[in-house]
């Protein structure tokens, strides 16, 4: 069982410049938002935000990567909880959205500590179809993972749900934030089998969905995220460790079904040829409102420097899990171009001295 110690296709089109992106961004929002109900697909997602204390190589990688889409992108520092950068904070601090097939790793991980499914255990998921772990989380197979919940049955899914972060605030004083929503009982439709398949009745947060994603990145310690916004927090920054979970035996299962996601499955897109090998996980629906994308990713699985989640909404097919790996992959290529993950280049500056003022944009 899982111990836990308590502690105190669609053409993606990459944008070359930021500020390009945004004048783009504003007339296309517009012209959208007037000829569609409800969330647009396209905005100017870093409009608003305040960003003075923000890591600026990444948060100018992630809105140049955005190009003109309506979403977010939330960067963490998966050795110590820092939230390097928030794109779109409006939207990053919203209550939460359903998480897609997003909840996949953590059913997962569920599965195997409950001796549900091994990486050699084969599932049917059609009339003469069978797929194991790293098929399923590699093409996203929903039929795989509604078995595992099915098996597993609702307590026991919430259990590692609630373990693993969800329903509860990532950050440590981040007055912005809101919790995620996990159900009290099953949902009416479709029961735990949706729920374990793409999250039906739960709704997570970007920082939740990177927290617990810092936490397979890193080993199994789950650090409370922090945003420091002045220099006194930036010069006091201290990692808090939330939980230590005890996962290193299913960490490579999970972590082979999340590479193979990139190289195969429905992450390609975030591949980088010349880079780190990244990892990831995409997710595509719907709620009430809109379409939903989400991808969460870190790259190098030896010394991880940076977990990434995307989150796309609007009316569009590009709002999903496939275009949002590809908005990572742009990141990811720009970084690399900075240096900025390279094992010889030392951990960034975070001093007040070394961050500018970036203009609401």
């Amino acid at each position: 069982m899982l111990a836990v110690v308590a502690s105190a296709a669609l053409v993606w089109t990459p944008v070359i410049s930021a500020a390009t992106t945004t004048k783009t961004a504003k007339k296309t929002a517009k012209k959208h938002a007037s000829s569609r109900g409800g969330v647009p697909t396209y905005a100017d997602s870093s409009e608003g935000d305040v960003t003075q204390y923000d890591d600026q190589v990444v948060r100018e990688a992630a809105i140049e990567a955005l190009g003109r889409y309506n979403g977010s992108v939330v960067a963490i520092d998966p050795n110590n909880g820092r939230v390097l950068s928030v794109v779109n904070q409006k939207l990053a601090f919203s209550p939460g959205f359903i998480p897609c097939s997003t909840i996949k790793t953590v059913i997962a991980l569920a599965a195997l500590e409950e001796g549900t499914v091994t990486q050699d255990s084969m599932i049917q998921v059609g009339r003469r179809r069978f797929m194991n772990l790293t098929e399923a989380m590699a093409h996203s197979n929903n039929a795989f993972f509604e078995e595992l919940g099915r098996r597993m049955g609702f307590d026991t899914v919430i259990k590692y749900a609630q373990l693993l972060g969800l329903g509860e605030k990532a950050g440590y004083d981040i007055p912005e934030e809101q919790p995620g929503v996990l159900p009290s009982s099953p949902p009416e439709y479709g029961g735990v089998a949706r729920m374990s398949s793409f999250g039906q009745g739960i709704q997570i947060t970007p920082f939740e969905l990177g927290s617990l994603v810092s936490a397979y990145a890193n080993g199994g310690t789950m650090y409370y995220l922090q945003y420091p916004r002045t220099p006194q927090d930036i010069e006091e920054f201290q990692p808090r460790v939330k939980r230590q979970l005890q996962i290193e035996a299913q960490l490579p299962e999970i972590r082979d079904g999340m590479l193979a996601a990139v190289l195969y499955g429905t992450a390609q897109r975030s591949w980088d040829y010349e880079g780190d090998q990244p990892l990831g996980k995409t997710g595509s629906c719907s709620d009430s409102s809109s379409r939903i994308g989400w991808f969460v990713t870190y790259a190098d699985q030896v010394h991880p420097r940076i977990v990434l989640v995307v989150l796309m909404r609007g009316h569009s097919h590009a709002d999903q899990g496939p275009i949002a790996a590809g908005i990572a992959g742009h990141i990811y290529r720009r970084l690399r171009e900075e240096n900025y993950l390279s094992a010889e280049n030392p951990a960034p500056n975070y001093s007040s001295e070394s961050t500018g003022t970036s203009p609401n944009r």
